[in-house]
């Protein structure tokens, strides 16, 4: 059986438009969106601003023929799909899968720059786009949690491989040259938490969109790659899992082993790219279903903050281990930026401002009653639990109790959805609400656009 290198490379290069159902190229639209949406929060930011001036400085002053989307700064592509990368995650609209690696930070920049440089088509983008988000996702499913207890980000560590594949995607290259990316991108991959931890910041997507340009480059223009760089007894997972026979350290629920063979059963076929959801507060991932559950919950009972006596919440084991049970810094203790925080922010409001902590007024308080009801906020860790997926009660206090039980699923949802979603976002944004307006009309027509990089063009301040 080809390597599975080999395999990624032959299917990325033979995807095409049409082979991608309805829901997918849906779905692509929708991220896209989403992360134009994040990038234009995070416009003037402080990683934002010094990521283009460090990029402006590295690069001799600028100058070059991509573009910096939102402030319209032309760099290379590296420096301009870096500082993309910065700019999206500063916004904290990020688009999550599973846990801990928010694809669209890095795939999305590629996938631009890429486009743009190229003059590629609507069509072009999203194949490229999905052939990135489906090699990333397969490769980091079940390796997740592992990956970070040995002190790796998987975000970065993951995300190199789907930013080089939809560069490679869009800029054409062949299957040898793809199946050399794929071995450049386990040289560059990186990414540590320590920094973070201690008070320093991490590397992170921006860093592996820039690394994933430089390894479609060195493919193209000649650098092999080896056969087994993933599955080899010295290869990528044996070095950033500790073997390469599947056998998971932590696993988000079940047995800790799986099969390597998983990264490329159905592929083209069983859609990985469909289970990305959409993070649209500024928090991790694993608080968002706190928000629309609890709130939901209170919706549907009538139940205001005056009636609740505690609410309690089984959650998957390993969103209160934040960032992994070999080194927690999370636990079940309420404090701001907690579950607690965001359950009780939804009985007292019964929604979460999308703005908060992104746009914060001076002298912005919490209300008391927020403060109040999460010191009676229990979170409970269950290992077989599903992820994002809470399990909620509210006990009242005539002693009644109602619970709803989530799926995980909530936040995934399809473009129109999207398009209600981040429409609350308009208050926030650094263009007028009509050129917002073309952007969400751009994206719905996304598979139409004889170029890609109208998304450009009407992202940018002042006008397209």
């Amino acid at each position: 059986m080809a390597s599975i290198s080999r395999q990624f490379a032959e299917w990325v290069v033979g995807l095409k438009y049409e082979d991608l159902p309805p829901s997918v190229v849906d779905r692509a639209k929708g991220l896209t969106l989403h992360a134009f949406s994040s990038a234009l929060i995070g416009r003037g930011f402080p990683d934002t601003e010094q990521a283009l001036r460090m990029m402006r400085e590295e690069e001799e002053g600028g100058g070059g023929a991509a573009t910096v989307i939102v402030d319209g700064a032309k760099l290379t592509k590296a420096g301009a799909a870096l500082v993309n990368s910065e700019m999206m995650f500063a916004g904290g609209k990020w688009d999550t899968f599973r846990m801990l690696t928010h694809p669209g930070c890095a795939i999305i920049p590629s996938a631009l720059v890429s486009a743009e440089l190229q003059k590629s088509t609507g069509r072009d983008y999203i194949t490229g786009l999905v052939a990135g988000y489906e090699i990333m996702e397969r490769m980091a499913a079940d390796f997740i949690p592992t990956v970070m207890s040995r002190g790796f980000h998987p975000g970065p560590v993951f995300g190199i491989f789907g930013a080089a594949m939809a560069a490679a995607k869009i800029t054409g290259l062949d299957e040898e040259q793809v199946h050399g990316t794929i071995a450049q991108c386990v040289n560059l991959a990186s990414g540590n938490v320590e920094g973070a931890r201690s008070g320093g910041k991490s590397l992170r997507e921006g860093g592996a969109v820039r690394n994933a340009l430089l390894a479609v480059a060195m493919a193209r223009y000649g650098t092999p790659g080896g056969e087994t760089v993933l599955e080899g007894e010295g290869g990528f997972y044996h070095s950033y899992t500790g073997n390469n026979l599947g056998k998971l350290r932590y696993s988000f629920t079940g047995d800790n082993v799986t099969s390597l063979d998983k990264l490329t059963t159905g592929l083209g076929q069983d859609w990985m790219f469909l289970e990305t959801l959409y993070r649209i507060y500024s928090t991790p991932g694993y608080n968002i279903a706190h928000v629309d559950v609890t709130a939901t919950l209170c919706e549907e009972h009538n139940i205001h903050y005056a009636d609740v006596e505690r609410v309690v919440s089984h959650v998957n084991f390993l969103e209160t281990q934040y960032p992994s049970p070999a080194f927690p810094s999370r636990g079940t203790m309420p404090k701001i930026d907690s579950p607690h925080y965001y359950a009780a922010y939804a009985v007292v409001k019964r929604s979460f401002p999308l703005l908060k902590n992104v746009a914060r007024k001076v002298g912005e308080v919490d209300p008391p009653e927020v403060l109040d009801l999460m010191k009676r906020i229990e979170i409970v860790p269950v290992h077989a639990h599903t992820l994002f997926g809470p399990t909620v009660t509210i006990h009242l206090k005539d002693g009644r109790s109602v619970t709803k039980v989530a799926t995980g699923r909530e936040f995934i949802w399809d473009f129109d959805e999207e398009v209600r979603r981040v429409r609350e976002l308009i208050p926030g944004l650094p263009i007028p609400e009509t050129q917002f307006d073309d952007l969400i009309d751009a994206c719905r027509g996304l598979d139409l656009l004889e170029r890609a990089d109208r998304l450009i063009e009407l992202s940018l301040v002042g006008g397209a």
